[in-house]
């Protein structure tokens, strides 16, 4: 494979992009900060100068995808509004999007074992992520009886851990799965079932 080089003064990010191509291709834990200095074209001693080991690279790509992954929702938000449950709606969709898109970041973020505290920068853009969803649950559930209201970290939650259910079980090509709808119809259902037994659409929806 060509080396991929860097313009003077952005090594860093020349070997932040040299991770996410690697771990595309092998995993997060399948390549050596040599391989990735090696595929950004300088020498493993560069690497030193920006990381203190492949955690850290793993950190940065991660930090970055998060960066992405909350405008991407921002937008999506912003794009139902003024309809409380088109923004919702739009926010689990996002999620597919994303992961479609940016794989590299999406790996680094949910699959490299990298805590989202490793670092308060990491930390702080993981959790603008999340709020963008909670804002969402926070005026859908509005609708929803005081009584018979859930938490709203608990509403987004829950459609957050069936956005990732769907990626990875059926948008990822995990081995041996392969889903019987597409992956977006599968999502798209899931989220009406659920708010169909929260009262929010209609039975007929």
């Amino acid at each position: 494979m060509a080396k991929r080089g860097y313009h003077h003064g952005n090594l860093r990010q020349a070997l932040v992009e040299a991770a996410l191509h690697l771990i595309e291709e092998k995993g997060p834990t399948g390549f050596t900060l040599s391989e990735a200095a090696k595929t950004a074209g300088v020498t493993p001693a560069a690497v030193y100068r920006h990381f203190a080991g492949r955690e850290d690279l793993i950190a940065e790509a991660a930090r970055q995808g998060y960066e992405i992954f909350a405008d991407v929702m921002q937008y999506a938000y912003e794009s139902g509004q003024p309809s409380a449950l088109a923004a919702f709606e739009a926010t689990g969709r996002a999620y597919l999007a994303f992961a479609r898109k940016y794989p590299g970041h999406y790996i680094a973020m949910f699959e490299s074992g990298i805590s989202v505290n490793k670092t308060p920068e990491l930390a702080a853009v993981a959790q603008r992520a999340r709020d963008v969803m909670e804002r969402a649950a926070t005026e859908l559930s509005e609708h929803i009886p005081p009584e018979k209201r859930p938490p709203a970290s608990m509403f987004s939650a829950h459609v957050w851990a069936m956005s990732h259910g769907v990626v990875e079980l059926f948008a990822r090509n995990s081995p041996g799965s392969q889903s019987p709808f597409p992956p977006d119809d599968l999502l798209e259902t899931g989220i009406g079932i659920y708010l169909r037994g929260l009262g929010l659409i209609d039975s007929d929806q």
